[in-house]
Order: C-alpha cells, then sequence, then structure tokens
C-alpha cells in the first residue's frame, strides 16, 4: 500500500520538476516552440493532478493509526500543485502580452522592452520565491514525519518495557510455583515414608 504511495510520490515529484523548469523557459522561447510548450505543461498539470487523485486514494486506504503522516504529505503536495497553477498562469500571462505586441505590430518601444524585461524578471524572482517555499514545506514535512517516527518509536518502548516487566512477573511465579511443588514433593515424600 504505502509503496504504491512512494512509488506515486516519485513520479509527482519527477514530473513537477519537469514542469517548473518548463514554466520558467516559456517567456523567454520563441513564439512557436512557446506555443508548443504551453500545450506540454498543460498535459502535465493534468498528469500531476492524476497522480494527486491516485495518491489520495492510496491514503484512505491507508489504516488511520498511519493515515496522518501521508494526509500531511498530501496537503504540502496540492499546496504544490496549487503554486504550480498559478506559476503557470503568470507565464502564460507574459507570453500572452507577448503575442499582443507581435500582432499589434510594437515596434519595440524602449519603455515597453523594459516593461517586459521587467514581468521576467518579477515571475523570475516569484518563481525562486516559490521554489524556496516549497523547500520550505518539504523541509517541514520531513520535520513532521521524523518527529512522528520518534514518537511511535518511543511508544514502541514503552511497550516493550511493559511486556519485559509482565515477562518478569511471569519468571518469578514461575520460580514461585517450582519453589512450591518442590516443598510439596518433599512433604508427600516423608508422609509417604511415614505410613
Amino acid at each position: 500500500m504505502s509503496s504504491d504511495f512512494e512509488g506515486y510520490e516519485q513520479d509527482f515529484a519527477v514530473l513537477t520538476a519537469e514542469i517548473t523548469s518548463k514554466i520558467t523557459r516559456v517567456p523567454r522561447l520563441p513564439p512557436d516552440e512557446k506555443k508548443q510548450m504551453v500545450a506540454n505543461v498543460e498535459k502535465q498539470l493534468e498528469e500531476a493532478k492524476e497522480l494527486l487523485e491516485q495518491m489520495d486514494l492510496e491514503v484512505r486506504e491507508i489504516p488511520p493509526q498511519s493515515r496522518g503522516m501521508y494526509s500531511n504529505r498530501m496537503r504540502s503536495y496540492k499546496q504544490e500543485m496549487g503554486k504550480l497553477e498559478t506559476d503557470f498562469k503568470r507565464s502564460r500571462i507574459a507570453y500572452s502580452d507577448e503575442v499582443r505586441n507581435e500582432l499589434l505590430g510594437d515596434d519595440g518601444n524602449s519603455s515597453e522592452n523594459q516593461l517586459i524585461k521587467l514581468r521576467e524578471e518579477r515571475a523570475h524572482l516569484l518563481d525562486n520565491t516559490e521554489r524556496l517555499e516549497r523547500s520550505s514545506r518539504r523541509l517541514e514535512a520531513g520535520y513532521q514525519i521524523a518527529v512522528e517516527t520518534e514518537q511511535i518509536g518511543q511508544e514502541m518502548l514503552e511497550n516493550l518495557s511493559h511486556d519485559r516487566e509482565k515477562i518478569q512477573r511471569a519468571r518469578d511465579r514461575l520460580r514461585e510455583t517450582d519453589a512450591n511443588l518442590g516443598k510439596s514433593s518433599r512433604v508427600l515424600t516423608g508422609m509417604l515414608r511415614r505410613s
């Protein structure tokens, strides 16, 4: 069960990395390549959504006591998906501005070019900020998993300690019973000799 989830997780990570890479390249590509890249990214976003749905189904099948860790990871992945869609919209806006300028026969005014460059730089800075936020969320999720794992380990150690105490008490009772049986055997032997 969790191995299926982890497989989907790896596929999702690879796919989102590819999408992020393509989104950052969209504004800088020539018009023909841009159209193809936009269509490609749309297709990959759909694939990523399908992977999230599969992961969500897997999480629902996990026993409730183990589900919390996976639910946290799913929340993080859904947020990441939302950020990717937002980034894609931003890159398409930059792309559509350039197409509009081409259609309107923009003569390449320096102020318009500067505005485009500023938009590209802003989009690039936003991308970097988003990546940092995603990395922070992943680190936070990893920390949560470590804390949960530590709690589970602590519970297991406590259970083992209780089990050890039970085994020790049972061993002590067995020794007492053995000693009592020995006494009983001697008393019976003595009674048999007297009679």
